[in-house]
């Protein structure tokens, strides 16, 4: 098959979710992040540090609209988003620039580090760039942005996966922890 070929495309659409699927979703993103949220504003906050970054929406996207994928999985979740927030942290500290390079490095880093440690989650990517651009607030954390926010709020996204996630008729969350 031709280079251009290929991009056509060719499977199927896949089916649309019934409303008891859509409302699961709502129900899970909505407590995930609320609760992420009101940790960052009302816990953390005060403290000086962060609980809520970018990158969690896409985890609500996996966690609660799409849990029985591999990518949702509470090893690739803490996985991707601690080790990609360390990549993150590590390419912002050993490299002082051209910022694109930073940026491109953090990300592809990252995304080889889940790769090798089988932690694949597509949101730990936008996690290792929000080390490299997030700001003075974030940078003035180090490697503790590893923790608080990257692993603290992925956890607190967890526990509302399996809460929520198994309340549901249908749903099972986990498929699997390791």
């Amino acid at each position: 098959m031709s280079y251009f070929a290929k991009m056509r495309g060719g499977a199927a659409h896949p089916p649309r979710v019934g409303l008891r699927e859509i409302f699961w979703s709502f129900v899970g993103a909505m407590a995930g992040i609320g609760l992420v949220a009101w940790l960052h504003e009302d816990v953390v906050g005060p403290a000086g540090l962060t609980m809520l970054i970018g990158s969690f929406g896409a985890s609500a996207v996996l966690l609660y609209g799409a849990p029985k994928s591999p990518l949702a999985q509470p090893r690739n979740l803490l996985g991707g988003h601690f080790l990609s927030a360390l990549c993150g942290v590590a390419v912002r500290l050993c490299l002082p620039g051209p910022h694109w390079l930073v940026c491109a490095l953090a990300v592809a880093g990252a995304i080889a580090l889940m790769h090798a440690t089988g932690t694949l989650h597509p949101p730990g990517g936008a996690t290792a760039l929000i080390a490299v651009t997030g700001g003075a607030k974030l940078y003035a954390l180090g490697f503790l942005y590893a923790v608080v926010p990257a692993l603290s709020g992925a956890l607190v996204m967890l526990g509302v996966a399996l809460a929520v996630n198994n309340l549901a008729p249908g749903r099972r969350y986990p498929e699997y922890w390791f």
